[in-house]
């Protein structure tokens, strides 16, 4: 049973890496929907002040630091996977090393 967590979490943790590189390239599919909302509303007023002839600068920012905040979320998540996957590595090893013992007694 422990093998096949292990599997499911080497999964997440790939689909989490793809995801946080997504990100990195600038791509909204990774986005959760308070991040994509935050993007399409610092869009639309950057292109609004645009269209006026003034500075998108503040919208610039605000997009940059939304995509800060789901790089930051991805890689919180993918620390989590990782620990998760050492416990479970460590649990199996455990449990192992006891059934190992158990048999000289």
């Amino acid at each position: 049973m422990a093998n096949s967590d292990i599997r499911r979490l080497d999964r997440e943790i790939q689909h989490t890496q793809k995801k946080l590189e997504a990100v990195r390239r600038g791509e909204w599919w990774p986005l959760n929907g308070s991040e994509r909302r935050a993007m399409a509303r610092a869009l639309a007023g950057g292109a609004y002040r645009a269209s006026r002839g003034r500075s998108t600068g503040r919208a610039e920012e605000q997009m940059d630091s939304t995509g800060s905040a789901a790089e930051m979320r991805l890689n919180a998540e993918l620390t989590a996977l990782h620990g998760e996957r050492q416990r479970l590595i460590t649990e199996q090893a455990r449990a192992k090393a006891a059934k190992k013992s158990s048999r000289w007694f």
